[in-house]
């Protein structure tokens, strides 16, 4: 490994020696900053700080200006102490330099000495409230929201005793109660909050006290925040204290017993035990790699420095036989012998909260890092370190982390006082896979002579070496490292940021209604005022006689005060408390989808589970589903089938994309599959037979055996010719040491050896290496441990070059035992690949390995090409010094190792390819026909080859076998007049489309599915021509004419470019599923995004709207849940306008007969109760509850789904129809009371009248409040026992508050008035003619359309009742899918023949129901035939 350069070993004396000046000359110059946040009291000196801004190196006079401007803006705001908060942010400024053990330069100091820089703390804290701030500050925010000041407005106006609201208090009452109820809810969330933040920051971590940190300052506390801390403290021992006064005695003591042990442990301090841990691991002199899996994320850096000496922590003073480093290896320490070290430095138990920048911090096995850490030396020998970042992007494997090798030794506390260092980083960035700095250190010539002259050092740091807050410590005994970010400017904390707010389609469409009723309360209160004011202004009246002045004095104030009085009078007709009843219903709807267990992945433990609680009505109209394959349609569980090498192909397999081709052939796939089961069952049992008779494979499950291929085994013997056996040796020696996987070792006996990886077709190649003989057993820092047909070997990796989706590739350099060779072994996609081969040789061998990988893509397998290139030491020495330059870089790091990479990288000599399967999920091809048959266009965006796709495409029924297959591809030079040419040729051919404006309009308005007669599969290329704007409409109309769309070979950026083309051109509702962070664009582009928890990670997940743990759990999702919220929120919407307009013109009828002065018809407390007691909970319950059929028959018959995709069940016209029933019946409920009153009353039998106001009022409230119960129960489809009795309850509760609250003085002129009322026979005949006048029209109208109108709903419910679907009651809703879907494919095929299948009676409605008004209710079923009232048309 000699020719390889290190970073520790780059030779940078020349470097310092050109910029040494340069630096000395702009030491002042170079300024960290995170925040200007200083403590209370400390002097504030800003011109000193804008004078060393304006020196700062690389600045502009304008960037430095506008600093200047920032920290103006911070001078005149700094008088206010920001708690926590973070004033500037250190992203905001270029660099960040850390000082260890070294002084800060006077530049980077004050005129007391104190740094300029503040950085956050790394206390964090996600709740929104503290005891002191929560009823100000919970207020504040609910106040922002237009309903709750609506209603303030309300109840301040009613104060006024000039607008005529007779108790302002019981006005209040509304208000207050959903003001109390949101902060209660508020409080219990935010109280979870508060617990996890003080369990996060008071976490126990170890931190080097008795040690100056010269990059922070202490804290000096202000008084308004020791204020806070009081309060905060004072809330937590209330708390405490309650839950210990709940607690049993038994219960008590051992809650006392926990607290004080914790109180204690975090007392203790860990100077005893800190180093006998650290002689503990030095007794290991190298761990074996024991985890799940490991992954660099970036191109890792030559990792082949060092030895394993005797001691594991001694320095390493051999030289690598392989490397001339320019530096030597022994001086490469940041070590300062001429430190003086008082030896006071101990590692003590501290709080996560009390860490700052520049602590030296120690990590043990198990914990969870409490900051942005860059390793300086770990228990491993080799510095290696292993972390699960679950917690920070979802992957349960392990990453590996490298130590700088500067900090090689670093073991003890007091060794950390005798280093000095210091570390150039970029500013904090919300990036997880990338970080740049450099730390750099000034060294002695001779360690042993103090005097002797230094040199500058330098080694490059990356994510590697860093550890990031968040993940935890993994089979690494401890870890050493220095502070870089805390808190707020640590990455996971700026990749908290939500996903992109979402509302959906009916809360956006509702807002249109609810202003429209805000301007007809404004018409209504303004004609109210107009003639009011109008009345009071002429002499020729009675009312001179019978009142004794105005209130105002003049026409004009009067009309004024009217106008405000009406505003108060008709508030309910402004449904501000239908976005209450709203947020409560679809609460409890993303409950019932959580809880939901038929949505439950038992093999990850994983339910469905919503994360954007208010779009739950969008899966209700969801008409383009857009799929990524891998690991969404498909398992991501990867097994390597077949190789090609030297232009043979080898291996035995039957994949469900050969099913899929049989199928299209018209072979029976049962009987093909079944003959090719057996044939690779006795070839498994030949090649097992065969590898014995090689080795006897220890590492060798057969169970588990995935590439079957006794001719591999037999060629390897020699048996076609030493070339070949030299070229299949070679090519498993080029799996087994070409990949980032980590060994676990399961057990020593028998030994069991499994492989973890970022990507599963990584450790699918390194498993079959094993199967075969070519076992990877361990990785060490300097390479790999192979066992290669029993012989143990260990070869040195010189250099990494790790695969990324921008380079489409992974590379290892290696040095070869036996032939001391250096061999650069490449794997990657096929086109990069070959156009990276030696030009001018390999014809033949090209062309038949590109034939083999056709075959096998058209087989439904993905492939991967592999090639070799071997280096000669001058070749690789030269290189190597490029790639370290590159690597040390400051700036544009990853361009420049790119560029470096790129260039080794070529002239490579083909060895063959590999083809891996990925299997369907299960489920996956019954739900995506049970998706087509409800409707829903699904399209596939993916990054494999086209063949790969089309293949999975007929395997899952995204492709059909009469489908005509228009492939659109651009040739290599192509251009946009290439793709314009294919697309008119497409458009024009097939469907006589022009690409106009009428066509895409027409288009717009037409839900039809399109006939199953053609499909459109396009690669990347052509697709990023055709989503030019000069092309996109046409290419948007051509796809919306095929049945299915598959992108091949998309980046994620061309993803939710076409979810963002169908979604605004077409103005339709997507929905997004994916699996993988390539998916996190297209699910946030879209009107729903679904992640599935999956093998990629859960990136995919923690940014989608819901997460489930498979893709065939989309269709209950949809077709059950989405169907049911959906029409269950739309008909809760529609009924909410009914009941207040019933309610409120019965209000405004009156004012007719009293000049429109805004008197009171009702009593003031039925104007406060109708919309918080009377009627809202039937209203709320049927958003909740309602059900037209189950979900069993809601997934036998998907085509129900189809009124969502036409967006029916909320339409303008059902708004107006609502509207006016609600109008109609508000007049027959006045003035059926009205007309017993308007001849001047009756008595009742003892004698007293009721002919006032009031009782009036009661007869007409009460008419209302009955109706509009009624009407909402007639409205319901579900009427079990729980609704019947809400809707009795809120009946009934009319005339209980009536009763109650008249027996009270408090009253006033409504004292007695239910005796009087409720005594009188005539009430009870008005109310009930009431109620039927109201009702019966409604209800004529409504049998009617069943009858004679009929959806296809209620044709289905009629099947229902006639127990066509009792069938379904013994089945498991699981089955139900799969049962709905094969009855669709016997459908087609029956009407393909002509004739009735009787089977489909079993899954749709039968041809002939024999009921009345519906005489072939198979219309829905056959052809899916919805409209909104006409839709009951027969065929």
């Amino acid at each position: 490994m000699d020719d390889q350069k290190g970073f520790a070993d780059l030779d940078l004396s020349e470097e310092p020696s050109q910029s040494a000046p340069h630096h000395d000359a702009h030491k002042a110059r170079r300024l960290r900053w995170a925040s200007v946040r200083h403590p209370n009291g400390r002097p504030k000196r800003y011109s000193t700080r804008l004078k060393r801004l304006s020196l700062h190196r690389g600045h502009s006079t304008a960037h430095a200006n506008g600093l200047a401007r920032q920290l103006t803006q911070i001078a005149a705001n700094e008088g206010e102490n920001k708690g926590d908060d973070a004033g500037v942010a250190a992203k905001d400024l270029p660099h960040r330099r850390v000082y260890v053990n070294r002084p800060l330069p006077p530049a980077e100091l004050d005129e007391e000495g104190i740094p300029l820089a503040q950085f956050p703390r790394n206390k964090t804290r996600s709740a929104k409230y503290t005891p002191l701030s929560f009823v100000p500050k919970n207020l504040f925010l609910q106040f922002h929201n237009i309903a709750n000041v609506y209603f303030l407005f309300i109840v301040i106006l009613s104060i006024f005793s000039i607008f005529g609201a007779s108790n302002p208090g019981l006005g209040a009452v509304p208000i207050i109660v959903i003001v109390t109820i949101t902060a209660i809810k508020d409080a219990i969330e935010d109280y979870r909050r508060t617990v996890l933040d003080l369990e996060l920051n008071n976490s126990p971590t170890q931190i080097l006290s008795h040690w100056t940190n010269p990059n922070v300052s202490d804290d000096d506390v202000s008084a308004w925040r020791r204020f806070k801390k009081a309060s905060t403290r004072v809330s937590l021992n209330i708390l405490h204290v309650l839950k210990r006064s709940f607690r049993s005695r038994k219960s008590r003591a051992k809650y006392d017993a926990q607290r004080r042990a914790r109180e204690d442990a975090m007392r203790d301090d860990d100077d005893n035990f800190s180093d006998a841990d650290m002689s503990r691991a030095s007794a290991d002199l190298r761990r074996t790699v024991v985890g799940e899996s490991f992954q660099m994320h970036e191109i890792s850096r030559p990792s082949g420095d060092y030895a394993a000496p005797a001691n594991p922590f001694a320095d390493s003073s051999e030289n690598d036989p392989y490397r001339s480093p320019s530096i030597d290896l022994a001086h490469g320490s940041v070590f300062d012998p001429s430190l003086v070290a008082p030896g006071t430095a101990r590692f003590k138990r501290s709080f996560w909260k009390a860490v700052r920048v520049g602590d030296i911090i120690r990590i043990r096995n198990d914990d969870e890092i409490p900051a942005d850490v860059i390793v300086l030396s770990t228990s491993d020998a080799d510095g290696a370190c292993y972390v699960e970042t679950k917690n920070l992007d979802g992957e349960t494997n392990l990453k590996v982390r490298q130590a700088v090798r500067c900090g090689h030794g670093i073991k003890r506390s007091k060794d950390c006082e005798k280093i000095s260092f210091l570390i150039e980083s970029e500013a904090p960035h919300p990036n997880l896979y990338s970080y740049s700095g450099v730390l750099r250190w000034s060294q002695l010539t001779n360690k042993h002579d103090p005097n002797s002259p230094r040199q500058e050092m330098a080694e490059p740091l990356t994510i590697n070496n860093m550890l990031l807050r968040g993940c935890t410590l993994r089979n690494t005994d401890w870890v050493i490292g220095v502070v870089m970010f805390t808190g707020v400017e640590t990455k996971i904390m700026l990749n908290s940021g939500e996903t992109p707010s979402k509302r959906s389609r009916l809360t956006r469409e509702l807002n249109w209604n609810v202003l429209f009723n805000f301007l007809l309360l404004f018409v209504i209160c303004f004609v109210s005022g107009v003639i009011e004011g109008v009345r009071w202004s002429k002499d020729s009246n009675t009312i001179e006689w019978f009142e004794f002045g105005s209130i105002g004095g003049s026409a004009a104030v009067d009309g004024l005060v009217t106008f405000w009085t009406c505003i108060i009078l008709f508030q309910s007709l402004v449904p501000i408390s239908l976005y209450i009843s709203i947020e409560i219903i679809k609460t409890i709807q993303a409950f019932f989808i959580y809880s939901d267990t038929y949505m439950y992945y038992e093999p990850i433990d994983y339910p469905c589970t919503p994360k954007s609680w208010n779009i739950s009505d969008d899966l209700g109209q969801i008409e383009y589903v857009f799929s990524d394959k891998t690991g969404t349609l498909t398992q991501n569980v990867m097994e390597l089938k077949k190789v090609t090498v030297n232009g043979v192909a080898y291996g035995e397999a039957y994949t469900e994309a050969m099913a899929g081709i049989q199928k299209r052939q018209g072979m029976d796939v049962e009987v093909e599959g079944a003959k090719a089961m057996r044939r690779i069952a006795l070839a498994r049992e030949e090649m097992l037979k065969e590898m014995k008779s090689i080795n006897e494979n220890v590492y060798l499950n057969p169970d588990n055996l995935t590439f079957v291929s006794p001719q591999y085994i037999h060629d390897l013997k020699g048996e076609s010719g030493d070339e070949q056996a030299d070229a299949v040796d070679y090519f498993m020696m080029a799996l087994a040491l070409c990949h980032s996987v980590l060994a676990e070792r399961v057990s020593e006996d028998p030994p069991v050896i499994e492989f973890k990886a970022q990507s599963p077709d990584e450790a699918a190649l390194v498993a079959t290496a094993r199967d075969v003989g070519y076992a990877f057993i361990d990785r060490t820092q300097r390479g790999v441990v192979l066992n290669v047909q029993g012989e143990v070997k260990e070869y040195p990796i010189l250099t990494t070059l790790e695969f990324n989706s921008t380079r489409k590739r992974m590379s290892a350099i290696v040095r070869m035992p036996d032939t001391n060779q250096i061999v650069l072994f490449c794997k990657g996609a096929d086109s990069v690949i070959y156009s990276r081969l030696r030009a001018g040789g390999q014809e033949e061998l090209k062309e038949a390995t590109a034939e083999d990988l056709e075959i096998f893509a058209n087989e439904g397998l993905r492939t991967l090409c592999i090639a070799h290139r071997i280096l000669t030491e001058e070749e690789y020495k030269l290189w190597s010094a490029e790639y370290d330059e590159a690597a040390a870089a400051l700036t544009d790091r990853e361009e420049k190792m790119e560029i470096a990479a790129d260039r080794i990288e070529r002239n490579l000599i083909l060895l063959g390819g590999t083809a891996i399967e990925d299997r369907l999920q299960d489920g996956v091809p019954d739900a995506i026909s049970l998706l087509a048959e409800a409707g829903v266009k699904l399209w596939v965006l993916t990054g494999d080859k086209v063949e790969t796709a089309i293949n999975i495409g007929f395997s899952c029924n995204i492709l059909g076998t009469d489908m005509n297959l228009m492939v659109f591809q651009i040739s290599a030079d192509g251009g946009l007049e290439e793709a314009d040419q294919k697309l008119r040729e497409f458009s024009e051919k097939e469907f006589g489309l022009k690409g106009t404006l009428e066509e895409l309009e027409f288009a717009k308005g037409d839900h039809a599915p399109p006939p199953p007669t053609h499909a459109l599969v396009i690669d990347g290329e052509a697709l990023k021509l055709v989503l030019d704007e000069s092309l996109k409409m046409r290419f948007l109309l051509l796809c919306k004419r095929c049945k299915a769309v598959m992108c091949c070979r998309v980046s994620p950026a061309q993803k939710a470019a076409v979810v963002k083309m169908v979604k605004v051109g077409l103005d339709v509702m997507t929905l997004a599923i994916g699996d993988g962070a390539n998916d996190v664009a297209m699910i946030q582009a879209a009107d729903v995004g679904v992640g599935i928890a999956g093998e990629e990670g859960r990136q995919a997940v923690m940014s989608s709207d819901y997460a489930i743990g498979q893709f065939r759990f989309l269709s209950r999702l949809l077709l059950v849940h989405g169907r049911w919220s959906y029409r269950r929120l739309a008909e809760m919407i529609a009924n909410f306008f009914y009941k207040n307009v019933i309610f409120t013109f019965a209000l405004f009828w009156y004012q007719i007969y009293n000049d429109f002065d805004g008197s009171y018809l009702f009593d003031y407390t039925y104007i406060m109760l109708y919309n918080l007691a009377f009627t809202s909970l039937p209203v709320i319950l049927m958003g909740i509850l309602d059900q037209d059929v189950n979900d069993k028959v809601s997934l036998a018959v998907p085509q129900l789904y189809q009124r969502g995709i036409l967006r029916l069940e909320w339409t303008q016209k059902k708004f107006w129809r609502y509207m006016f029933d609600g109008m109609y019946q508000s007049v027959l409920c006045f003035y059926l009371a009205y007309f017993l009153y308007h001849t001047g009353g009756f008595q009742t039998s003892n004698g007293l009248g009721i002919n006032q106001r009031e009782s009036m009022g009661v007869f007409v409230a009460t008419a209302c409040i009955i109706v509009a119960n009624l009407y909402v129960f007639s409205n319901q489809y579900r009427w079990d026992w729980i609704f019947c009795l809400i809707v009795l309850i809120s009946i009934l509760l009319i005339f209980a508050w009536t009763g109650i609250y008249t027996c009270f003085t408090y009253s006033a002129a409504f004292f007695g008035a239910a005796n009087q009322v409720y005594g009188s026979l005539i009430f009870w005949a008005t109310v009930l003619l009431s109620s039927v006048a109201c009702l019966l029209p409604h209800i004529i109208a409504k049998s009617a359309q069943k009858m004679y109108y009929p959806l296809d709903i209620d044709l289905v419910r009629e099947q229902i009742s006639l127990g066509h679907f009792d069938y379904l009651n013994d089945i498991d809703p699981d089955k139900v899918a799969t049962l709905a879907a094969h009855g669709a494919t016997k459908e087609k095929k029956a009407n393909g023949k002509k004739v009735e299948d009787s089977d489909l009676e079993d899954v749709y409605i039968g041809a002939s129901t024999g009921s009345s008004g519906s005489t072939g209710s198979d219309s829905m079923a056959k052809e899916a035939i919805i409209g909104d009232g006409t839709n009951g048309k027969q065929p």
